[in-house]
């Protein structure tokens, strides 16, 4: 099974997300902050990273950056919003596969991970 670390610092995000990985099937681990996140990716090694932009303490762009330092090539969708064109060319720079609004369907995070998992997760 698919383990699919999400940070944002919105609850209702996490719990939203909780809820519909774990529907899809997915094992979610779930981190309020940057840190935190950072914390729990260190020691449960996901396939995926779902990382907000805008959180306090630590920002997702810092995250981001932890992210790589740790592993290049760690699967990292970025869900935010407060997107901008230049964020988005930053976090591209970075190696994130994909950047999606939260404005927008959840469908396209859906078919984000899909294509992520579809070519990272062995086959049993």
């Amino acid at each position: 099974m698919a383990k699919i670390l999400v940070i944002d610092d919105e609850e209702g995000i996490r719990n939203l997300l909780d809820t519909l990985l774990r529907l899809k099937g997915y094992d979610v681990v779930l981190a309020a902050s940057g840190r935190k996140g950072l914390e729990l990716f260190r020691r449960e090694c996901p396939n995926v990273v779902v990382l907000d932009l805008n959180m306090p303490e630590m920002g997702g762009v810092t995250v981001l950056q932890q992210i790589r330092t740790f592993k290049p090539d760690q699967s990292v969708i970025v869900l935010t919003g407060a997107g901008t064109p230049e964020k988005e060319q930053q976090v591209h720079a970075l190696g994130v596969q994909d950047f999606v609004e939260k404005e927008y369907s959840l469908h396209h995070l859906g078919d984000a991970l899909k294509r992520l998992l579809w070519t990272s997760v062995p086959s049993v």
